[in-house]
């Protein structure tokens, strides 16, 4: 057979064998028990995902899948024209190419050649010969698109977001991790906040800039002005973003989940912003912050109470900020505190007689801690995941 199909789902392979005469589908079922229950299957398709290595494939397969209800679509390698896929599937849904390292703005341009009204979905993460030209040819004729995943695109500019705010205005997820050309100006564009003629994608909810190291807090800025649906921000590795740009963010109604990871320039003071403004934050991740120690706890339990996951890994906390935030925070169902080195036992009971709902926690490199404290954590109701990596036990622990 020379169409190569890597699938999940066992329907992909019962697809394939579906072509085959009864005495054909008995050879291939002495193969393997996944082929013999494959090459036997009887129920039918819908909403089934394909993986393809568009090689040597018959262009003929794809209104075959079609037919079958299958809308969503990962090419694992790329070896011949794009346009096969996206002509024999028309109201294909969903289409991930990530990883496809030799995909060229030529040849996405040779199979986006009109408008594809169905798909919702693009994943071109990775795809590094990737410019600007093909987000043109994508807000062309893609403006139905509500997911667009740019990681790794490290060619895409300012001038590839202008174009994006131009003709996708339904998107509603965009991943530009480590776009390193991307700057303030671009993430102007995205808000409807410069002077051109973009309208924005003013219907984001989920922006992910991780590793963007150009932006500033004037990006922060131009989101919390122009892109009020937002409900997800991931700044993580983000250097040039400061306390100050959390100003902008502390009246963002509608975010519930901020990732400010690895962002050195946050410390206490950034977090006091945050819980004086009007956000609902669900969850906070400020994990190897350094500049992050227990006074922020304290501004947690005063303005952020409400919040479900809670991420501190690496920060300057101790028992001391455990104590100052347990009390209030009756909401807590995840707790992240691992290489936290100056929490001990006394923090671990502290955790163990307030955050009763918790579900999980993360002592992973906590070397204070010892047997007492762990069995106190262990006795949480509801306690379901606990990381425990680098934890060591005293000789005199393992006797007993």
């Amino acid at each position: 057979m020379d169409t190569h199909i890597s699938c999940l789902f066992p329907e992909i392979l019962a697809m394939i064998f579906s072509y085959l005469d009864v005495r054909d589908k008995g050879r291939v079922a002495q193969v393997c028990a996944a082929w013999r229950d494959a090459s036997y299957h009887k129920s039918v398709w819908r909403g089934v995902e394909a993986k393809l290595h568009l090689r040597r494939a018959n262009p003929s397969l794809f209104p075959s899948l079609q037919a079958r209800g299958i809308r969503r679509v990962q090419i694992l390698s790329l070896r011949r024209s794009l346009s096969y896929v996206i002509q024999g599937m028309p109201n294909i849904e969903s289409l991930n190419l990530s990883g496809c390292y030799n995909l060229t703005d030529n040849g996405l341009g040779h199979a986006f050649v009109q408008e594809i009204p169905s798909l919702r979905v693009l994943n071109l993460s990775l795809c590094k010969q990737i410019t600007d030209s093909s987000l043109g040819r994508i807000a062309q004729y893609l403006k139905n698109l509500e997911v667009l995943e740019l990681g790794g695109c490290s060619n895409i500019t300012n001038t590839g977001l202008l174009l994006v705010a131009w003709g996708l205005h339904r998107l509603k997820s965009l991943n530009l991790r480590s776009c390193r050309h991307v700057s303030d100006v671009g993430i102007g564009h995205l808000a409807g906040m410069t002077r051109s003629a973009a309208e924005g994608c003013l219907n984001l909810e989920y922006l992910t800039l991780q590793d963007c190291q150009k932006l500033t807090d004037l990006s922060l800025k131009h989101i919390s002005k122009g892109l009020a649906k937002l409900k997800v921000l991931n700044l993580s590795f983000c250097g040039g973003i400061s306390d100050a740009g959390m100003i902008h963010l502390s009246h963002m109604a509608s975010l519930w989940s901020l990732n400010l990871r690895s962002c050195d320039n946050i410390s206490d003071t950034g977090i006091m912003h945050l819980a004086m403004g009007t956000l609902r934050l669900s969850g906070l991740d400020v994990s190897f912050c350094d500049k992050i120690g227990d006074q922020s706890l304290a501004y947690v339990a005063q303005g952020l109470y409400q919040l479900k996951s809670l991420s501190l890994c690496s920060c300057h906390i101790s028992d001391d900020g455990i104590n100052r935030m347990v009390r209030q925070m009756h909401e807590l169902r995840t707790l992240n505190i691992g290489q936290c080195v100056r929490i001990t036992d006394k923090g671990l009971e502290l955790i163990a007689d307030h955050l009763t709902q918790l579900t999980g926690i993360d002592l992973y490199g906590c070397t204070k801690i010892t047997k007492r404290g762990l069995e106190r954590i262990t006795q949480l109701p509801c306690l379901k995941v606990l990381n425990l990596g680098l934890w060591q036990m005293t000789e005199s622990e393992k006797v007993r």
